[in-house]
């Protein structure tokens, strides 16, 4: 079963939008949002139901026992970021502490504790049909690469148990959606890793292309095939034949663009796919994912797919 990563250098190119109409045209049983800082894609894919929620620990962090702690200070004075203040006893600020151990280590008595903390809420969206794996990660909290990690692995728990054996008789494409995180920072890191094909949505700016460059030299690095797409092309034809000029000029293989759609925010706004209603933008879309599939299930070789993506922008 193979993985499709759907990612943008930044929030608001349509990312999610065309990771939602996506699953819809596959039939996707298994999919998951990775965007673990502001997950939307339930909004559109399972806003009628109630997941399995649990805790995610990322990092632990420093706690001080006021009852052991003899106030000699030497947490507060090798701590480097600032994270240990007294008033009048000494006492860690969670937000500011790295869990680096230092403030334990130093401790003379043994009263600074490395305890483990709520970082987040993974949470699981499954029945006899699908499964959904996503998470939200807590205010503050720096482990949302980790976190990207935990959403994934428990997607590939829930393949793994055959939650959805009674969707055999159902017919789709056996390829599981990831809608990513924006930039190119931890959490992007982590959901490039395993999966097949990093499908790239641009933007027709200056800003979105160079966005589109970084997520490719990333995926190069990490030697995973990557594609690209454009959302709103017309909106300015000049910067979007030149995003398309590049992918072909480095053989990056490019599925096509999607037209700015008035209709597509007012869809979105009620809970749908762009596919759910006939429109240009879902009419163009639908001309990507069949390209993207045709492409995800071929066989890199020495003249297409990953080769021509590593070396692309060397």
């Amino acid at each position: 079963m193979k993985q499709m990563l759907i990612l943008s250098g930044k929030g608001g190119t349509g990312k999610t939008t065309v990771a939602s109409a996506f699953i819809k045209l596959s039939r996707a049983r298994f999919f998951a949002d990775c965007d673990v800082d502001a997950p939307n894609l339930h909004l559109l894919m399972m806003r009628d139901r109630t997941p399995t929620q649990s805790d995610y620990s990322g990092m632990p962090k420093a706690v001080i026992n006021q009852e052991l702690c003899i106030s000699c200070g030497l947490c507060y004075e090798h701590c480097r970021f600032d994270a240990i203040a007294v008033d009048p006893n000494y006492h860690v600020n969670a937000f500011a502490c790295e869990g680096c151990g230092v403030c334990e280590y130093q401790c003379p008595v043994n009263a600074v504790q490395m305890t483990a903390m709520v970082d987040g809420t993974l949470k699981l969206y499954q029945d006899e049909a699908k499964a959904f794996s996503t998470a939200k990660l807590s205010v503050g909290s720096g482990t949302s690469g980790k976190l990207v990690t935990a959403v994934k692995t428990q997607l590939k728990d829930s393949i793994k148990n055959g939650t959805t054996a009674n969707y055999s008789d159902q017919k789709g494409e056996e390829i599981v959606i990831i809608d990513g995180s924006p930039g190119i920072g931890c959490p992007v890191i982590a959901s490039i890793s395993g999966v097949d094909m990093v499908l790239v949505v641009a933007e027709p700016t200056l800003s979105g292309m160079s966005d589109m460059l970084r997520i490719l030299e990333t995926s190069k690095k990490m030697g995973t095939r990557a594609a690209v797409c454009i959302n709103k092309y017309d909106v300015n034809e000049k910067i979007g034949a030149e995003i398309e000029r590049y992918c072909e000029t480095n053989a990056i293989p490019y599925f096509g663009a999607i037209p700015f759609d008035e209709q597509v925010p007012h869809l979105i706004n009620e809970g749908f796919s762009i596919i759910d209603s006939a429109n240009n933008a879902g009419n163009a879309v639908k001309q990507i994912y069949l390209k993207a599939v045709k492409a995800l299930n071929e066989q890199p070789t020495s003249d297409t797919g990953i080769v021509k993506s590593i070396t692309a922008l060397q």
